[in-house]
């Protein structure tokens, strides 16, 4: 029984995000800023052949009819929707369990307009990042998208009872949630993991159910 956590292919916001949508100072509000990265991010070039190689290596991996998962945002779902085709009516669905962290009103703030504008919540941001909530609304990880990876971790272990396999796409802040609950492991040592080596877009992580647990197996990086 197998769950495949797979990071979502490369998008515009991570080819060029500091050309683009990270501008100093931001063209728009956090509201505004939210609904571009939820609705209006796609896939780069690069991103669109990251998919046709998932789609060459996931059916091997996941086996005939896979449960498959996505968030609600466009990246996700387009990713999805390349790697894995010939699902059955209703598949993949779509869950928020999935979803980026929330960063409310400081999405595509820089670092600087961040601390300038929440100073209160500086010190956190960059000595605590696991419990430090997105201000407007936001969320932390600890708090918000680690107890969402606790739930999509439900749903997965009750979809193995039928299934061979669970296709989860995500993103990289939820894979972080993800990683720490499955391998029960502590968000601070997850995160300066990803200090030193960020999980590259298009990265499957891949994980056995035996006994109950859940045992991180390999991550099979993308060539390109």
């Amino acid at each position: 029984m197998t769950l495949l956590v797979i990071r979502h292919a490369e998008s515009i916001e991570n080819a060029d995000k500091y050309n683009g949508f990270y501008q100093d100072p931001r063209p728009y509000s956090g509201a505004a800023a939210h609904a571009l990265s939820r609705s209006v991010v796609g896939l780069t070039p690069r991103g669109f052949r990251q998919t046709q190689w998932l789609a060459e290596v996931l059916p091997p991996l996941a086996g005939p009819e896979p449960r498959v998962y996505t968030s609600t945002y466009r990246r996700a779902i387009d990713t999805a929707a390349l790697a894995v085709q010939d699902l059955p009516d209703g598949w993949p669905r779509e869950t928020p369990l999935l979803d980026e962290q929330h960063y409310g009103d400081a999405t595509y703030m820089t670092k600087r307009e961040l601390y300038e504008t929440f100073p209160e919540l500086a010190e956190d941001r960059r000595l605590r990042k696991h419990i430090w909530t997105a201000p407007g609304g936001g969320e932390s990880l600890a708090d918000g998208v680690l107890h969402r990876a606790a739930e999509f971790a439900a749903v997965a272990q009750t979809e193995l009872q039928t299934s061979g396999a669970v296709v989860a796409f995500t993103h990289q802040t939820a894979a972080v949630a993800l990683r720490s609950w499955l391998e029960c492991r502590a968000l601070p040592e997850i995160l300066a993991e990803e200090r030193k080596s960020k999980l590259p877009n298009a990265a499957i992580l891949h994980y056995a159910l035996r006994d109950g647990r859940f045992t991180h197996t390999e991550t099979i990086f993308p060539p390109i």
